[in-house]
């Protein structure tokens, strides 16, 4: 299994939608508010202008894209996650662990101290999970018309990473 995780080009605008689609479509199923999930209304173009602003990593397995995460750094040097997904039939592989793990190394290089992202509250997979790497509950808002919660990760320890995982330009 030859994973690699680089940053996107305009190249991977078709691969990262289809991702993101796919990902959020069950994110919406699993939440029973599909019309409440932005993820899904974007298209080609929104992620063109998305990488102008923001770092997109695409993760490759075997020569084909499995998932892709978005982050940006905000004003108070803090960076936030967006956009995190994970082909289905991929998930529980490890490749969402080593996505998350990308930024973590391409942020600690930057001196940020602390990364953020939201999820749903109610699912519990993916509560786990973000516990799994670290990060925690910092607040809670129902602003989307659910409960998702603020989730940070301090980045001022440093933790090693796998030799298998090459972040590119």
């Amino acid at each position: 299994m030859a994973l690699i995780i680089r940053k996107a080009g305009q190249e991977d605008i078709p691969a990262i939608h289809q991702i993101t689609q796919e990902a959020f479509e069950k994110y919406a199923a699993d939440l029973g508010l599909p019309e409440t999930v932005s993820a899904l209304k974007e298209n080609e173009e929104t992620i063109l202008h998305e990488l102008d602003k923001k770092t997109i990593l695409i993760a490759i397995l075997d020569g084909v894209p499995v998932g892709s995460v978005r982050y940006e750094i905000q004003p108070d040097r803090s960076a936030y996650i967006s956009r995190f997904g994970v082909k289905l039939d991929i998930q529980k592989s490890g490749v969402g662990r080593a996505l998350i793990k990308a930024v973590e190394e391409d942020l600690r290089k930057q001196s940020i101290e602390m990364v953020t992202l939201h999820t749903a509250t109610k699912m519990t997979a993916q509560i786990r999970f973000y516990y799994g790497l670290g990060f925690y509950v910092h607040s809670t808002a129902t602003d989307k018309g659910y409960i998702r919660g603020l989730l940070c990760k301090e980045l001022t320890q440093t933790e090693c990473t796998g030799s298998w995982v090459a972040l590119g330009d």
